[in-house]
């Protein structure tokens, strides 16, 4: 996931599918079989990197005209799956960091909303004031539409900053900034009880954040400060968020995160400890799955999910050559679109997914597997 370069907290959002079939092997090894056929109108957004592979050039591709973004719709196919067969109704999602219509969490949201689930957001602070208004305005209405036709009804929107699990955590500093005045009741705490005091429970946790604020700093010139913002910002606040919201979910609920392969790989250009909070993450996933499962019987997994051009990933470079060369290198070379992510994430936190847990799921056309180009200086 991109990471952004500031104190806070990163978001995450989406865009709409192709017709695709992924296979998602639970830790048991059975494999399930998943139809991503749905069509939904969003954006866009996700992994970042920087400079990717030095020696690659996008001048060398053979697709040169093919759009390496998301798309909302793909022309004469408006006669698609009307929805999802997955039936969340009754459910209620909590999706913390969302603060646009471009990215993988937004695109989780709609996915969850067009099976039915009721759509909580915890959004970073300083960015709450902006997404609720162009909410508000209608600015996202194009990209709310359901497959049905409707607009994804978001319930509430809370105020996040999943940097800081409790009141007492806030420098002083923090507290008196200009960007987090008029918000209160931000910290991971606070919010959940108030979802428990707003609605109760809810059943669906997803993670859709992450920060590293060295992330253009080679892992040799990242500061211990900023290692550990990484660390913190993108993947103990997974390990909060479910300490403070299990105690408020419905048993037989799921948790979900966003990661990416650079946990695995080396990505030159994701920096700053980032490709280390997300194999901590990954790692997590494993431990907390064991955890929470046997404390309440939730389920915890993560996507390891494609790069996509969401603004977040714009902001540090070089996005654009990593997706051309995730589509170079992939198995299936295919247009990654953030709504397959979502469709995925669905899936995943639904009934019919119930021995999935503790697992790593890819959602890269089959990257992952197949690895960096031959040609890779960093292969051995």
């Amino acid at each position: 996931m991109a990471a952004t370069a500031g104190s806070g907290l990163q978001m995450a959002s989406s865009r709409p599918c192709l017709s695709s079939r992924r296979i998602f092997r639970a830790s048991t090894g059975v494999e399930f079989h998943v139809d991503t056929s749905a069509r939904l109108t969003s954006s866009s957004h996700v992994s970042s990197v920087q400079p990717l592979i030095q020696s690659f050039k996008s001048s060398h591709m053979k697709f040169e005209k093919f759009i390496t973004r998301a798309a909302s719709t793909v022309d004469g196919d408006q006669g698609a799956s009307p929805g999802l067969a997955i039936d969340l109704k009754g459910k209620r999602a909590f999706i913390a960091g969302i603060a646009d219509d471009n990215g993988y969490g937004w695109a989780i949201a709609k996915s969850l909303a067009a099976a039915g689930a009721e759509i909580l957001v915890g959004t970073w602070v300083p960015a709450l004031n902006i997404f609720e208004t162009s909410l508000r305005r209608g600015k996202f209405d194009e990209s709310r539409k359901l497959p049905n036709g409707s607009l994804m009804k978001i319930t509430k929107v809370y105020p996040l900053d999943a940097v800081f699990d409790n009141l007492e955590d806030v420098p002083e500093d923090v507290k008196l900034n200009k960007r987090y005045a008029g918000s209160t009741k931000w910290t991971v705490q606070e919010v959940a009880e108030c979802v428990k005091e707003d609605f109760g429970s809810i059943d669906i946790l997803v993670h859709s954040l992450a920060n590293g604020p060295e992330v253009a700093k080679p892992l040799l010139e990242t500061s211990r400060k900023g290692y550990l913002a990484a660390i913190s910002a993108s993947s103990y606040s997974y390990i909060s968020l479910l300490k403070h919201f299990i105690p408020i979910m419905n048993p037989g609920g799921a948790a979900i995160s966003l990661t990416y392969i650079a946990s695995e790989r080396i990505i030159p250009g994701y920096g700053g400890g980032m490709s280390s909070a997300k194999a901590a993450l990954e790692s997590d996933t494993r431990v907390l799955a064991y955890e929470a499962g046997r404390s309440k019987k939730i389920r915890v997994n993560t996507i390891s999910a494609g790069p996509l051009g969401s603004r977040a990933a714009k902001a540090i470079g070089f996005i654009e050559k990593m997706i051309e060369y995730s589509y170079k290198n992939a198995p299936v070379q295919k247009e990654l679109l953030a709504d397959e992510v979502g469709n995925a994430a669905a899936f995943l936190v639904s009934p019919l997914a119930s021995a999935v847990t503790g697992s790593v799921v890819y959602v890269d056309n089959g990257l992952n597997a197949m690895g960096l180009a031959s040609d890779s200086p960093t292969l051995s």
